[in-house]
């Protein structure tokens, strides 16, 4: 089910990992950012598309991993787009012929087993190197690509309606996942992403992380802190004081403290 976060702005959420979809309204059309997730959740989203009379027009991929990177043939064939690096990113994971086999392996011990559809899997179109907004016939989106988290991951900011989109950052429940396999220095990408974010935060009324809560103004400040509290903590080899994890972290989301702790011996060991 759709709800609306903003004017024109529409956000669906998932019943895993509290994973969201967000819709733009156009002139002709939709605007849909990462959607998903499971069949039936594509499927109603793009039956109430259809029903309210507008097509998408243009998909966008925040970043290059495997719930970002889904669609559904009721959603039409609109270009989908990615940054240039999240589009080479994708090319090399389809490169290997048995990436959709290993996305089934990795979802086989989870409530979501056999139920993620993988036809038409990372089909998105690389917008130029440099490209500052999503081409489209709608509100200016402009394209904030950083490299934390993913390569050619990119925030989106809806200007006039005061929207960030944020990708899989500045969520509420997922502490910051840095990208350890393929930065060079994954602390300084991440710090450099939240002054990226921080520069647009002021005019920010509605933020919405890939995962977890939707928040409302102040949120992407108050968010941006957090996050770079824990990850200044991570490069100095602190424990960082985030309600995230530990005792406080929200029931059923206990194992970000593993992510943590994962991510903490990484960076330890010189990963």
């Amino acid at each position: 089910m759709l709800r609306q976060v903003a004017d024109g702005v529409l956000v669906h959420e998932s019943a895993f990992l509290q994973s969201h979809t967000v819709v733009v309204h156009g002139r002709a059309g939709v605007l849909l950012i990462d959607p998903g997730l499971q069949g039936h959740e594509l499927a109603c989203l793009a039956n109430d598309l259809s029903a309210s009379g507008r097509p998408v027009v243009a998909g966008f991929s925040t970043h290059p991993h495997w719930d970002h990177l889904l669609w559904h043939a009721q959603l039409g064939e609109a270009p989908r787009y990615g940054t240039a690096r999240c589009a080479a990113a994708v090319q090399e994971q389809l490169s290997d012929p048995d990436v959709k086999a290993r996305i089934t392996e990795h979802l086989a011990e989870t409530e979501i087993a056999g139920q993620v559809p993988l036809d038409g899997y990372g089909l998105i179109t690389a917008l130029p190197t440099g490209t500052a907004r999503i081409p489209w016939d709608g509100p200016g989106v402009r394209i904030i690509e950083h490299q934390a988290h993913a390569p050619g991951h990119a925030a989106l900011f809806v200007e006039e309606l005061g929207v960030l989109v944020a990708g899989d950052m500045l969520s509420d429940v997922l502490v910051p996942m840095l990208d350890l396999e393929g930065a060079a220095n994954p602390i300084e990408d991440y710090l450099a992403a939240l002054r990226l974010l921080e520069g647009v935060a002021a005019d920010v009324d509605v933020v919405v992380p890939g995962h977890g809560s939707v928040g409302g103004a102040g949120q992407a400040h108050e968010r941006i802190e957090r996050d770079r509290a824990y990850v200044l903590a991570l490069g100095d080899g602190r424990e960082p004081d985030d309600p995230r994890i530990g005792p406080s972290a929200r029931p059923g989301w206990e194992w970000v403290g593993d992510l943590h702790r994962g991510q903490a011996q990484r960076l330890a060991a010189g990963a």
